[in-house]
């Protein structure tokens, strides 16, 4: 803005210069007319005068020199008396060399010329030579010619006055102007200069930039139209902001995936739920054409098919991510703006892995739950049966039938309590009782209960820990129930002669425990289910032994309300190790 008004001062300077000059050129030219017009006129009566004297007496022939002399003194001009060709008959200044060249050639060029003006001004470096002329008569005929010729500097001097007064003029303007146009161009571009930089920032995003301008003139209305143009951009700008903080908030934390197509098939738009589910980044996705970009062809039917169609889509998919298949419900929408046209596809991603799951756990629990307990119920009803026919009075009979009655009566009763334990596990109101306790000490309590089962089985059970206490946080009687389930699987899938042993681990802030056996093994690929309920990899042994198939269940979800962490080592044929983390203080 000052380059701006400079450029103003500037111009405004310029015409000053322009029209002073101008000015001084018109006086010096009218000066020059009114001064030579004045001289003429003069010179003309001058000559007239010296005309009527040297017709008077005798003309050319008969001229007194040193009348001539006096008179040419007396006027303080220069006399030269010629014949009609030019030749020089008297000259008063013939003596006078510094005046004397160039006469000769100025008579002969103006007889030449024959011209009409008698008068004609000679400028020179130092002054001026100013010739007039008169014809002498003598009886009607021109016998000759009378010159007059005058030095003069005063038309040189008058041109000098002038531009002095021009220069001294244009300077007083100059600071006078400059003066004014400053204070002019400072009250109206000032205003000016503040609308610019506040449009700049306003250009910038900067909507909170303001005039300030208490004056009331002509440049007050554009500072008042700014500044209430840029109160409405920032309450638009702050609405604007509220709007796409609530839409992005919306989009990012809708808890779906979400996917965006232009109508050309470029990705326009993916939030933060698409990305945790396929685990991308965006640089890899926006801009880019769909089916170039998205892997699974299912997604890409979906949206070949909303393009198609353009009707909305629902589709469930399963496709594989990572290391799992996951299940997606995913809703294609076709986008169509005003006057149909059409803008693109949003496809939403919700995924339902879970609900399948769930869905599943419920159909294979109903399942199992009525195999587990059909089993028993049908045992149990058919020896009744039996006995009620007539084999009760066989003494041996009644007591191997009822023995096996009591046996599949008590199974039952180890699934239900295990169901009504695990369903209590399960429910959100389910507490555990936290206090401190010697872990080395439960741990020889469980083996204690158990080892005379395990010496049955001919199994060696022990507890590798050398120091006497171990003292944790957490539940004991839930703690023990892990314990005595892991134990006893222990037992169930070890052969004879095998070993159990029990380790435990201190650090600094955790305790591991670590049962490991020499049993049959688990499968790799049935490592990953074996905390299922009711899932079983020996069905016939655990089944025969009584095993309901959810105290591993039941285990894990143990150590998780102790937020700990349980593992498996296992290799086929060689035998297992469960490990579990558990924290020291519960706080």
């Amino acid at each position: 803005m000052n380059k701006f008004r400079s450029k103003l001062l500037f111009a405004l300077i310029s015409l000053i210069i322009i029209g002073l000059v101008g000015l001084g050129i018109i006086l010096g030219q009218l000066f020059k007319s009114n001064y030579l017009d004045t001289y003429n006129e003069r010179l003309n009566r001058e000559g007239n005068l010296l005309k009527m004297y040297f017709e008077n007496n005798g003309g050319v022939n008969s001229i007194n020199e040193d009348e001539v002399m006096d008179i040419s003194r007396m006027l303080n001009v220069r006399l030269a008396i010629t014949d009609t060709k030019g030749i020089i008959y008297f000259d008063s200044g013939e003596k006078d060399q510094s005046t004397g060249k160039g006469i000769k050639e100025n008579i002969n060029e103006v007889l030449k010329e024959k011209a009409k003006n008698e008068t004609k001004l000679v400028e020179q470096d130092n002054y001026d030579l100013h010739y007039s002329w008169k014809p002498i008569l003598k009886a009607g005929e021109n016998e000759g010619y009378l010159f007059i010729i005058s030095e003069t500097d005063e038309l040189k001097k008058a041109y000098g006055q002038i531009w002095w007064i021009v220069m001294i003029s244009l300077v007083m303007a100059l600071i006078v102007f400059i003066y004014l146009g400053y204070r002019i161009t400072s009250r109206y571009s000032k205003p000016i200069e503040a609308a610019t930089n506040v449009a700049m920032e306003l250009a910038k995003g900067n909507y909170r930039a303001r005039i300030e301008n208490d004056e009331i003139n002509e440049t007050s209305m554009l500072s008042s139209s700014i500044n209430v143009l840029a109160r409405n951009l920032e309450e638009m700008s702050r609405v604007q902001e509220i709007q796409q903080d609530r839409l992005s908030a919306l989009i990012e934390n809708m808890g779906a995936g979400l996917l965006l197509i232009d109508s050309r098939g470029f990705i326009n738009l993916i939030n933060k739920g698409y990305i945790e589910i396929f685990h991308v980044n965006t640089s890899d996705y926006l801009n880019y054409l769909y089916y170039e970009i998205i892997e699974q062809e299912e997604i890409r039917s979906v949206i070949g098919e909303v393009f198609r169609t353009e009707q909305k889509v629902r589709k469930q998919l399963r496709f594989p991510l990572g290391i799992e298949r996951r299940y997606f419900d995913v809703h294609g929408i076709p986008i169509i703006g005003t006057n149909n046209v059409w803008k693109g596809v949003l496809l939403v991603f919700h995924d339902i892995t879970e609900l399948k799951k769930l869905e599943k756990m419920r159909k294979d629990f109903v399942a199992n739950v009525s195999h587990e307990l059909k089993t028993p119920v049908t045992s149990i009803k058919g020896f009744t049966e039996t006995l009620l026919d007539g084999a009760m009075n066989n003494k041996d009979t009644l007591e191997a039938f009822l023995s096996i009655i009591y046996k599949e009566s008590d199974r039952m009763q180890s699934l239900i309590q295990d169901l009504l334990d695990f369903s209590k596990i399960e429910q959100q109101e389910f507490q555990l009782n936290i206090q401190d306790f010697d872990l080395s000490e439960l741990i020889n309590e469980v083996i204690t209960m158990l080892n005379k089962k395990a010496l049955s089985k001919d199994i060696r059970l022990e507890l590798d820990y050398k120091r006497e206490e171990l003292y944790i946080q957490g539940d004991h009687d839930r703690l023990k129930q892990v314990i005595i389930n892991l134990v006893n699987n222990a037992i169930l899938y070890t052969p004879a002669k095998g070993y159990i042993k029990i380790s435990l681990f201190e650090y600094e802030k955790t305790v591991k425990i670590h049962v490991k056996d020499s049993g049959i093994g688990i499968k790799r690929e049935e490592i990953p289910r074996i905390f299922e309920r009711f899932y079983r990899v020996d069905r016939a042994r655990s089944r025969d032994s009584g095993g309901t198939g959810l105290g591993l269940a039941i285990v894990k979800h143990l150590v998780d309300a102790h937020h700990g962490n349980i593992t498996v080592r296992s290799t086929l044929g060689k035998g297992s190790e469960f490990i579990i983390e558990l924290h020291k203080y519960m706080n």
